[in-house]
């Protein structure tokens, strides 16, 4: 069977009791999205399970809203006990709560991307409290441990589809592993062709997953008794963050680089950027596409370009290319600061396989592998660009 045929095999005509496996196939393609210099179409690529599970926080983060639960499924009893729908639901219902004392009051449906993509930076991890910390790790444990599932029944028999997940130390040395694999992480791994075909149709199996996922949790029978309305449920699942957190820690940062006579360029208009001038913290990728606030995604920009026209668009092919001076640029001052270019370092390993920090040509390679980046996921996503 062909890989677009496996996909969708599995999202319209397997049987399903929860959403998981609509959940596996939208986590792996949103994995493909965001690592998007593995594209080698001959290599088998290793996605730790811990990996997929933080995608899963943030896709499930509106259904254990506290006080008006959405049920992913039937709950049987055993014994005297009603079973949850969601093996993980105690687990990521306390980490929203725990969220919630952190922010000081309810999040959005939308916090739970924000969250994952705050607890996968070093520095940004440090900031949170111990609770939200143990609250995060007894999370991803369960639902790793719940996604073992739907890897196993994808397809007619038991991993006819997915082989059974194995530690990263036991694979084949040909496998190609997900930026920040440890040894000790029990990985999925994905078949090269399958791999690409996520690729080349992602756009289309983000628009399967919801379309699946809507029609299946307006099906399920509610605790309220009355159904969802499958239009409240896309809105749950597409919904993204559109606040800003404070830079505060970044813009002391880049101050410093001015103050002592660093220049950086706007990506995008070429205005030279220099002490005393206002600038923005340009997300490159916007907040409400994807919440990454590490550090290659934030450069100094023209705020009135940056708030009046770029707002939530990606640049098109010929804006990049013209943005790359300047980027470099950022990224070469970025690695004169003490701070900025471990933090620059931590989080460019966290993201790309194929950029080496320990050389000469490192904001250079960065460069291009950010450009790629964008322009990848404009066109995948079929996104407005300027």
């Amino acid at each position: 069977m062909l890989p677009g045929s496996i996909i969708s095999t599995i999202l319209k005509h397997d049987n399903k009791v929860t959403s998981y496996k609509i959940a596996l196939l939208r986590a792996i393609n949103d994995v493909v999205l965001s690592f998007p210099d593995l594209r080698n179409p001959k290599a088998n690529v290793a996605v730790p399970l811990r990996v997929l599970a933080q995608f899963w926080v943030a896709y499930y983060w509106p259904f254990v809203k506290s006080g008006a639960p959405i049920w992913q499924g039937l709950r049987s009893t055993s014994g005297k006990q009603l079973r949850n729908d969601m093996a993980f639901r105690p687990q990521l219902t306390e980490l929203r709560h725990q969220w919630e004392q952190v922010i000081g009051g309810v999040s959005s449906s939308s916090d739970g991307f924000f969250l994952i993509n705050e607890l996968r930076v070093p520095r940004k991890y440090q900031t949170y409290p111990k609770s939200l910390h143990q609250a995060y790790e007894d999370t991803l444990t369960k639902i790793s441990q719940a996604i073992e599932m739907p890897i196993r029944y994808a397809g007619p028999d038991n991993w006819t589809v997915f082989a059974k997940p194995a530690k990263c130390a036991d694979l084949d040395n040909q496998v190609v592993l997900i930026p920040g694999t440890q040894s000790q992480d029990k990985c999925l791994v994905i078949q090269a062709d399958l791999w690409q075909t996520f690729q080349e149709m992602s756009v289309w199996v983000e628009a399967l997953c919801i379309h699946e996922w809507c029609l299946f949790t307006e099906r399920v029978k509610q605790e309220s008794q009355q159904n969802i309305d499958r239009g409240v449920i896309y809105q749950l699942l597409t919904t993204r963050p559109s606040n800003r957190r404070p830079l505060t820690w970044e813009r002391n940062q880049v101050d410093l680089l001015l103050m002592e006579g660093k220049e950086f360029v706007c990506p995008w208009t070429d205005k030279r950027i220099t002490h005393n001038i206002k600038y923005d913290m340009d997300h490159l990728l916007p907040v409400s596409l994807y919440p990454i606030n590490e550090l290659w995604n934030l450069v100094p920009a023209d705020p009135n370009f940056n708030s009046n026209i770029k707002r939530d668009r990606l640049p098109n092919h010929k804006h990049l290319e013209r943005a790359k001076h300047a980027l470099e640029l950022a990224y070469r001052n970025y690695t004169t600061s003490g701070s900025l270019s471990v933090a620059l370092q931590e989080d460019v390993a966290i993201r790309f396989a194929t950029v080496l920090s320990d050389t000469s040509s490192f904001p250079l390679v960065l460069t291009a592998a950010v450009v790629d980046l964008i322009d990848i996921i404009a066109e995948s996503r079929n996104l407005a660009r300027f």
